[in-house]
């Protein structure tokens, strides 16, 4: 069990650095980590491509937000939970993810990438921190999503 999990930990890696791949979970999914949080960046969609993720083939996290400040950089924190269960944290500098400077208004973070094909089906909640240059939280959201069965056979 523990050498399962240790592969599904290691293909995971590669998946989630899809960090904001986020058809649709709409703004409705989206929920702040803090309700009384008053975030500098504000988000408003969350968009995955194919929804359901499938295994073994490429996926897009788009993340739509806004900022109310100039950003000359810093990074995104990604924790990842397999129902319930935290499976995957990276770090990634926010320039990688998205051209740097942001200026004050809306930017979108995207991110395609190819799940390993034995990632497991079912539902994972992934929490995205941004944080400033000087580590100060701009946002903090979870959202839902789900990774079906891929094929087991090419198409090809």
């Amino acid at each position: 069990m523990a050498q399962v999990m240790t592969l599904f930990n290691l293909n995971l890696l590669f998946f989630f650095s899809i960090f904001l791949l986020f058809s649709s979970i709409e703004a409705r999914g989206i929920k702040y980590c803090d309700k009384k949080g008053n975030y500098p960046v504000k988000v408003q969609e969350v968009e995955i491509s194919p929804d359901p993720v499938v295994s073994g083939n490429p996926a897009t996290f788009n993340i739509s937000a806004s900022t109310v400040q100039a950003l000359s950089g810093g990074e995104v924190v990604i924790d990842v939970s397999y129902f319930g269960v935290h499976v995957h944290k990276e770090t990634h500098d926010l320039c990688e993810e998205t051209p740097c400077p942001i200026s004050s208004g809306n930017f979108v973070l995207s991110h395609t990438q190819t799940l390993p094909a034995i990632a497991p089906p079912g539902s994972y909640t992934l929490k995205m921190t941004m944080m400033d240059e000087n580590k100060q939280k701009l946002t903090c959201i979870t959202f839902n999503f789900k990774i079906g069965r891929g094929s087991l056979v090419s198409d090809h």
